[in-house]
C-alpha cells in the first residue's frame, strides 16, 4: 500500500505512473476524462472513457477529442486541441499536435508525427516513420507559427514507410505514395506516386 504522502504526490499503489487529478486512469490503462473537460462542440463522436484505450505510458493533454474504439499505444503524445475519430490505431511513439485532425478508422504506424495544419480524413493509412511538415522554409531563430501551411490527406489514401509529405499539398482519395517517396505537389485521386521527388507512375484501385 502507498503511504499518505505517496498518494498526495500522485504515486499509484499499483506501481503505475503519476498522473494529475484531471488525468485519472484505471489500473488496466483505460483513461478517464471528466465531463467538464470534454469539448462542448464537436463534429466527432467522442467516446466514453470505457470506449477507447490508452496505454499508461502515453500522454494525453486535455482538452482533446478521442473517438470510441480508438487505441493509443506506448509513448504516444496527443496534445490539447487534437481531434481523433473513432476506431483509430496510433502505434508506438506517435505524436498528434494541437489542432491536428484525424478522421475515423485511421491507422498511424510507429514513429509518425502529425503536426498542426495536417488533416487526415477517414481510413487513411500512414506507414512507419512517414513524415509530415507544416512550414515550407523553417529557420530555428525565426518563429513562423502564423505561416503554417495546410496539408490534406483525403480518405482512404495510403502513405508508405519513410515517405515525406512536404506541407501545403493535397493527397487525393485512394492515392498510394510509395515507401521513401517525397511528395511536394498535389496528388490526384487513385494515383501511384514513387520516387524523389515523387512522380505519377500509375494508378491504384480502391483495393490497392
Amino acid at each position: 500500500m502507498a503511504s499518505g504522502d505517496e498518494r498526495r504526490a500522485g504515486v499509484s499503489p499499483h506501481g503505475g505512473i503519476c498522473v494529475r487529478n484531471d488525468e485519472r486512469r484505471t489500473t488496466n490503462g483505460l483513461r478517464r476524462t471528466t465531463k467538464d473537460q470534454r469539448p462542448r462542440r464537436s463534429s466527432f463522436v467522442v467516446g466514453r472513457p470505457s470506449q477507447y484505450y490508452v496505454r499508461p505510458t502515453a500522454v494525453i493533454d486535455e482538452p482533446c477529442e478521442i473517438g470510441a474504439g480508438t487505441r493509443i499505444w506506448h509513448f504516444c503524445h496527443v496534445m490539447k486541441g487534437a481531434r481523433i475519430g473513432e476506431r483509430c490505431i496510433l502505434g508506438q511513439n506517435v505524436f498528434i499536435a494541437d489542432d491536428a485532425t484525424i478522421g475515423s478508422n485511421v491507422k498511424i504506424q510507429n514513429d509518425v508525427s502529425v503536426y498542426t495544419g495536417v488533416e487526415l480524413e477517414d481510413d487513411v493509412f500512414c506507414g512507419p516513420s512517414c513524415v509530415f511538415t507544416n512550414v515550407i522554409n523553417p529557420r530555428s531563430q525565426i518563429v513562423r507559427r502564423s505561416q503554417y501551411q495546410r496539408t490534406l490527406v483525403r480518405r482512404r489514401a495510403t502513405i508508405g514507410a519513410n515517405a515525406t509529405i512536404v506541407c501545403g499539398v493535397t493527397i487525393g482519395r485512394y492515392a498510394f505514395t510509395g515507401a521513401g517517396a517525397v511528395v511536394c505537389r498535389d496528388v490526384p485521386d487513385y494515383a501511384l506516386m514513387l520516387g524523389v521527388p515523387a512522380r505519377h507512375k500509375g494508378w491504384m484501385s480502391c483495393h490497392g
